[in-house]
């Protein structure tokens, strides 16, 4: 099993021996077992606190390098032909410290018929959808 130990530095030109897909969740986890998609085993054993993004690189002890990518996964696509709509239905979420990925024309968040349910009152679109979820990391950069 390879042990990955090191994010590398943006834009390194490195060989990619194998790409990682993981979920936000998982992104969050600096020390974890995971297997990739043609069932090579990998260790994360990063420093603890380290959330890794789309593209970030990783090195193992011996050398060789994976790229982390962004699994798509269920989430709820918020949308709204009106902006304060979407100021409105992000700062209620924030409100609650829900994990919110936040784009120029849509909000997204984990599936919570819940929070489905407040945010249909509050008048904005709610899609069920499949799709690649990167939440904001805070002002702290750090996940709750």
């Amino acid at each position: 099993m390879l042990t990955f130990t090191q994010r590398l530095k943006t834009g390194a030109q490195l060989t990619v021996s194998f790409t990682l897909s993981l979920t936000a969740e998982e992104r969050t986890r600096a020390r974890h077992r995971y297997q990739t998609a043609n069932g090579q085993g990998l260790y994360l054993r990063l420093p603890r606190g380290t959330i890794l993004s789309e593209g970030d690189l990783l090195q193992s002890e011996t050398g060789e390098v994976v790229c982390i990518t962004a699994q798509p996964e269920p989430v709820l696509t918020v949308t709204s032909k009106r902006p304060i709509d979407l100021l409105r239905a992000a700062y209620h979420l924030g409100n609650r410290h829900v994990p919110l990925e936040v784009a120029p024309g849509h909000l997204r968040l984990s599936p919570d018929l819940v929070l489905q349910a407040m945010l249909e009152q509050l008048g904005v679109e709610v899609k069920e959808e499949v799709v690649p979820f990167t939440p904001e990391l805070g002002a702290y950069k750090h996940n709750h």
